[in-house]
């Protein structure tokens, strides 16, 4: 992708609204309330025959450079010095703002090209507007309306004459959209998951950071690239938007996601609070392992341990980071303490892979990025059923299964179906009688004689034989 777009405007004039119509899906929120967005957000752009990657920002606004508004506004402007062009959106509706002269000046500072955007020209009296816009000295005002889809070609034609032609954006040759929407994401039970022998280490490893408020989560992943990326600060709640970044560490893709904190579901009562949680939790489903930011001082808290339980039932393979290391002082006792909190309170994933961490200094980050890979090679096993099978046999043997009504069950075979997290069926004589503790016994037997610690383990049953054995002749 060539040319790079960013969408740049005071709070409120529709810059997320239009975000979501270029890349045809709903990925960034919305909502009345001003100032949602607080991050940049990357997306792939389809606008007619133009495909370029665009960028959603946070509305400008003059503020302490120290206030969270005068951060979100570092973003902004470190968003238009990436792009190639800019699209400066105001409200027609509304009319010319000094705020809108302001960041005129802000933008037009830059040496960009920009596209100056009248939105909801669709509104009654937004014709006025349209023709305030002039006095900005940006051009000519395109007018759309980004909610109903309203002057698209004209924006299309607006943007070619801004960049100089269509060889910009190579329209001669379509380009597939790779992206792919968290909304509509495989879930384990998908067929192509299953249908994966090799480990594949050409593809990127989706990383989801999640945890509760003021975790840090943004300045981990900040730590990671190397740059401020993403929006930090001792405010709790900064994120809102699941944002994706990525990178290679060690030669290896990996695409990570940033989170919204997750409070409990009595504490979320706002709209837009539900739809960030609501936003995270397609980002839990759509990663492949799912690393639980955990604050070392105040570990375990009962949303800590709900979250972990969501991430387990979900199937995805999961790591935990203790972090704030940095301002542990006996860590060798509070390391001992926290691996044994970790057993005993996360038993359905007995053996979970834990680091301590310091996202502020960097301290721990190589340590946590090998347990990630080597947990999501865990999640992609494949065991024979030869090996599976003398297994069963053995395990039967050290701890028959219970008789149930005087009649003994029989476990018969023994076969895994899918990986990603690795999925097992068993032919047994009865599986509507086999208690549940029969089958976290096969479950911990697997986990320690497979070395599959940590790992979200799926065991079904079925009535029926062996379908490899010999079958037994009628007399």
């Amino acid at each position: 992708m060539s040319l790079t777009v960013a969408i740049v405007g005071r709070p409120n004039v529709g810059k997320s609204t239009l975000f979501n119509r270029l890349v045809g899906r709903k990925l960034a929120l919305v909502d009345d309330t001003p100032g949602v967005t607080r991050d940049r957000r990357p997306g792939e752009a389809r606008l007619v025959d133009l495909r370029f990657e665009v960028l959603d920002t946070a509305g400008m606004e003059d503020a302490d450079p120290e206030s969270l508004a005068g951060r979100m506004r570092a973003q902004t402007e470190a968003a238009i010095a990436e792009a190639d062009l800019a699209l400066f959106l105001i409200d027609a509706k509304a009319g010319l703002t000094p705020a809108d002269e302001a960041l005129a000046a802000i933008v037009r500072r830059y040496g960009r090209p920009v596209v100056l955007v009248a939105n909801k020209a669709e509104a009654r009296g937004a014709e006025s507007g349209l023709y305030d816009a002039y006095r900005l000295g940006l051009g000519e005002p395109c007018p759309i309306s980004a909610e109903h889809g309203e002057g698209m070609l004209d924006l299309r034609d607006a943007i070619v004459a801004a960049v100089g032609g269509e060889a910009a954006f190579g329209v001669e040759g379509d380009t597939a959209v790779t992206d792919i929407d968290v909304s509509e994401v495989e879930t384990e039970s998908d067929p192509e998951e299953t249908a994966q022998p090799a480990y594949d280490e050409s593809r990127p490893l989706r990383v989801a950071i999640v945890g509760r408020p003021n975790a840090g989560k943004s300045t981990l992943i900040n730590h990671f690239l190397g740059e401020d990326r993403l929006l930090t600060g001792p405010e709790a709640g900064i994120t809102r938007d699941s944002i994706s970044v990525e990178w290679k560490w060690r030669g290896r893709r990996i695409k990570m996601f940033d989170t919204a904190g997750l409070r409990r579901k009595a504490r979320v009562q706002e709209k837009l609070e539900k739809l960030s949680v609501a936003d995270a939790l397609r980002a839990i489903r759509f990663a492949e392992v799912v690393v639980i930011v955990l604050d070392a001082q105040f570990p375990f808290e009962k949303q800590d341990l709900q979250i972990a339980d969501l991430v387990e039932r979900e199937g995805r393979a999961l790591v935990i980071a203790f972090n704030k290391w940095d301002l542990i002082e006996d860590r060798q006792e509070r390391l001992a303490d926290l691996r044994e909190k970790t057993e005993r309170l996360l038993p359905q994933v007995r053996g979970v892979r834990a680091v301590p961490i310091s996202g502020q200094t960097g301290s721990g980050l190589d340590r946590l990025m090998q347990a990630i890979v080597d947990t999501h090679r865990l999640w992609n096993v494949r065991i024979s059923t030869a090996r599976l099978n003398r297994w069963l046999e053995t395990m039967q043997v050290q701890h028959p299964p219970p008789a149930v009504s005087g009649r003994r069950i029989r476990l018969k075979y023994m076969t895994q179906i899918k990986a990603r997290p690795p999925g097992f069926i068993i032919a047994c004589s009865r599986p509507e009688a086999l208690p549940v503790s029969y089958t976290r016994y096969l479950a911990n037997g697997l986990r320690e004689d497979f070395d599959l610690p940590g790992i979200p383990l799926r065991i079904s049953y079925r009535k029926g034989d062996n379908p490899y054995a010999p079958k037994k002749k009628r007399r």
